[in-house]
């Protein structure tokens, strides 16, 4: 039996479209955006220790660096793919990278708390410069180089990681973390000053203005409230023991604002997430299996940091390059399978794809529960999670590409970035809420620091939710086939 969404497409006799130089050059530009982003990003990771002992602030609510930046960039995402569809790609473009480095310079030179959170929203606003990126690509080459042309893309991401990590860790250990945003500054500044030379877009039609597409700011609004009340009810969680009842009051207001959400969503014409869309029954497994695996993975990545440079015997009493090397490996191999992807799908297709890749996941998450008790075990169980978010990811993302109806593929895809990015953003503060919950002291050392228990408690929690990753994917399995069935008989 050959599932749809395994179906390869009729060859094609046509000769190949000469790609022009300056859809090269576009490409390059595009690429080297995101390159930088996620260099900006990553960067931090190994600085996540210094944050909580320079602010003075809780585990916890370290948390909220990592979370808020993917809070902005999850709401902006949609918002900044229908400016550029209203008012022009570069043009939108062009905002959001002065939005982002003015971020990045801002980091610099945060002295508090709430000035590098603040710092974090607008860089997490750069972060929609990425769908936005996926649409020039699309433009501007033929459509049987376009897969080529966003592998290309989409592998810079990765790329970016691994040079923020590298050279974040070797920034921070010689000059600071302060000087890792000054580093990235003039980067951001000059691809900028670039695109407006050198890139070319063709302009929206006149037609398609700001009468024409609605923007959903109202749900934006509640979208952004509901995630917030929710991540500040895990904040407080712990206290609740204790008599303190405010999580509860988060929890309501969560609650209350996801109503109100939805209650906007079917009312406007165009929503921020088409409900009716999500709530189909291959699109929803798909959605929720990389929420799952991405909030798992930022689990991890929000614990490693602290439990390599927490001192010993609660931690390793590393620096910021061991941090670094420890999670090398993972953005390595994440790097070369996005790379590869094209030829895994073409053997083994979207939906056995995503099941292997949910299992390999699984597999990685209780590794690391059993195994985290040296920095090479860490090293290795990181790398099974890096194959197994990889090809689960993929898998998912192509049978949202391939299985939602053509007339909404674009909606559907952004609806898909936007909960991924609200999954990520769980992740964090889960973690931060057990290493919150489960501190210890170390003899001649001031501060206290996570004990075993919340890195047992995180890792298992990590493992739970990938089981639900798998149990999803044998859901999407059953509901790919169901579908298939009904377009045969349907034709």
């Amino acid at each position: 039996m050959s599932d749809k969404e395994n179906q390869e497409p009729a060859p094609n006799t046509t000769p190949p479209l000469v790609v022009s130089s300056s859809a090269w050059i576009t490409l390059a530009i595009m690429s080297g955006l995101a390159l930088t982003t996620m260099y900006g990003e990553t960067m931090v990771l190994p600085a996540i220790p210094d944050f909580i002992k320079d602010f003075g602030i809780s585990y916890n609510t370290s948390s909220w660096i990592l979370s808020s930046y993917l809070i902005a960039g999850a709401v902006m995402t949609p918002i900044a793919g229908k400016l550029s569809d209203i008012y022009g790609k570069k043009k939108v473009l062009l905002i959001v990278m002065a939005i982002y480095s003015s971020g990045i310079l801002a980091g610099g030179f945060a002295n508090t708390f709430w000035f590098m959170i603040s710092a974090r929203i607008a860089q997490g606003i750069g972060m929609s410069m990425f769908p936005i990126g996926f649409g020039v690509v699309q433009e501007i080459f033929p459509i049987r180089k376009i897969a080529m042309a966003q592998g290309i893309f989409t592998s810079t991401f990765f790329g970016g990681a691994v040079v923020g990590l590298m050279a974040g860790a070797k920034i921070i250990l010689d000059y600071g973390w302060h000087a890792t945003f000054f580093s990235v500054f003039p980067i951001a500044v000059g691809l900028a000053l670039i695109m407006t030379r050198l890139i070319q877009i063709k302009k929206p039609e006149q037609e398609n203005n700001a009468l024409k597409t609605k923007i959903d700011l109202n749900g934006a609004i509640m979208l952004s409230v509901t995630v917030i009340l929710f991540l500040m009810g895990l904040s407080y969680l712990q206290e609740i023991g204790s008599g303190n009842l405010i999580a509860i009051a988060f929890f309501a207001g969560a609650l209350v604002s996801m109503i109100s959400f939805v209650v906007i969503e079917k009312k406007v014409s165009h929503p921020l997430m088409d409900l009716k869309l999500l709530a189909n029954k291959v699109l929803l497994p798909s959605n929720i299996i990389i929420m799952t695996v991405g909030m798992s993975t930022f689990m991890v990545y929000q614990t490693i940091p602290i439990l390599i440079r927490s001192p010993q015997p609660l931690g390793f009493g590393g620096d910021p390059v061991t941090i670094a090397n420890v999670q090398l490996p993972f953005m390595i191999v994440s790097l070369v399978v996005s790379i590869a992807s094209g030829f895994f799908l073409a053997r083994v297709g979207n939906l056995r794809l995503t099941i292997l890749g949910t299992i390999i996941c699984t597999i990685g998450f209780f590794s690391i529960l059993a195994f985290h008790s040296t920095e090479p075990m860490i090293s290795l169980t990181l790398t099974i999670i890096s194959v197994g978010l990889s090809f689960s990811i993929v898998g998912a993302f192509n049978i949202v590409l391939m299985l939602s109806p053509r007339k909404v593929v674009g909606v559907s895809l952004g609806m898909t970035v936007l909960l991924a990015l609200v999954g990520n953003s769980i992740g964090p503060s889960l973690a931060g809420m057990y290493q919150q919950m489960n501190q210890g002291t170390v003899s001649n050392i001031s501060g206290s620091f996570p004990t075993a228990q919340a890195y047992n408690e995180i890792f298992a929690t990590a493992a739970l939710i990938s089981v639900l990753s798998v149990i999803l994917a044998t859901v999407l399995r059953k509901s790919i086939k169901h579908q298939v069935t009904t377009d045969q008989d349907a034709t």
